[in-house]
């Protein structure tokens, strides 16, 4: 469980050497690599003291580390150190703006979750100037590196054109990806989208054997949904990417235009373990806007072997 917590935070990234620590001689170790500078150890004396985990619960010690470590660049500090002015935690001043600062210094180094904030922020004007626009922006960047809540308000934003032009397929797309993580609003919200039937919201109730048995007999919609799953290793599928892209490449085929657009952005990221590709990224975007295939036709990747991981 306190390894869990770890990975939770992310701090196994941080901190690929030390697990979380209550000895006193474990503490006594990270509090002298602290003093040294380091920020991994800053950020992880900051939360022990916060959490109490070894130690009597100190929210001025767990401050003045989190913001040592926050200032010294480290991004999930910076994600912290908003959240704590943002709710006024460990002697903070509750300062919209402020949290707002820090979330963008912490964005701006590619922490997902403070883009989220960040991007919510933007749309409900605490601490910054409303600006559908930037927060369209930063809540794109958090979706993009996989996260739920990001992609659920993006979706919803492109479904009621708020900021951006009114896109029901992107809307789509991006509550399935959601949906596919287990987000229950997505999941609720996709229940009302008027665009789907009855086949589409079948992907998301049916057991993995199920769903696989529909890809395989050729439906383009279980094929898109199978591909979301093995994208991100939701609902108990092992994370997969060469199936993930495998699985995109048959729901395009299959004239699915949401898996159009997601290998588009596949091969203009680099995305699932492929190289950018433009020419790859430009022809699945044609396929998707104009729905019908240019000249140059692009190979589909080889089958994978057969899933034995679903539930």
């Amino acid at each position: 469980m306190r390894k869990s917590a770890i990975l939770l935070l992310g701090l196994s990234l941080v901190l690929p050497t030390i697990a979380w620590a209550e000895s006193p001689t474990e503490i006594a170790a990270i509090r002298n690599a602290a003093r040294r500078g380091n920020q991994g150890a800053e950020l992880l004396l900051a939360l022990i003291y916060f959490e109490g985990r070894g130690v009597p619960q100190n929210p001025a010690k767990a401050r003045q580390w989190m913001q040592r470590a926050a200032q010294e660049g480290q991004p999930y500090a910076q994600f912290m150190l908003g959240d704590w002015y943002a709710g006024g935690l460990t002697g903070l001043p509750k300062d919209a703006r402020e949290a707002a600062r820090w979330w963008q210094k912490a964005a701006a180094q590619g922490q997902p979750q403070a883009a989220y904030h960040l991007g919510q922020a933007y749309l409900t004007g605490e601490g910054v100037k409303t600006d559908p626009e930037r927060a369209e922006y930063w809540l794109r960047r958090a979706a993009e590196a996989g996260n739920a809540p990001a992609q659920t308000l993006l979706g919803k934003m492109y479904h009621e054109g708020y900021g951006v032009p009114r896109d029901l397929e992107k809307s789509h797309d991006w509550l399935a990806r959601a949906a596919a993580q287990g987000e229950g609003e997505a999941i609720r919200f996709l229940d009302f989208f008027v665009r789907m039937g009855e086949d589409a919201l079948q992907g998301y109730r049916q057991s993995g054997p199920e769903l696989e048995a529909r890809a395989r007999q050729g439906n383009s919609e279980a094929q898109y949904q199978l591909a979301l799953r093995y994208e991100s290793g939701a609902w108990g599928v092992l994370q997969d990417k060469q199936k993930a892209l495998y699985w995109f490449h048959q729901a395009a085929a299959g004239g699915n235009h949401l898996a159009m657009r997601a290998l588009a952005d596949v091969y203009e990221n680099g995305l699932l373990g492929e190289p950018k590709d433009p020419r790859q990224a430009g022809y699945w975007r044609n396929r998707a806007e104009y729905r019908e295939p240019p000249r140059d036709i692009i190979q589909a990747p080889a089958a994978p072997g057969r899933s034995s991981t679903l539930p």
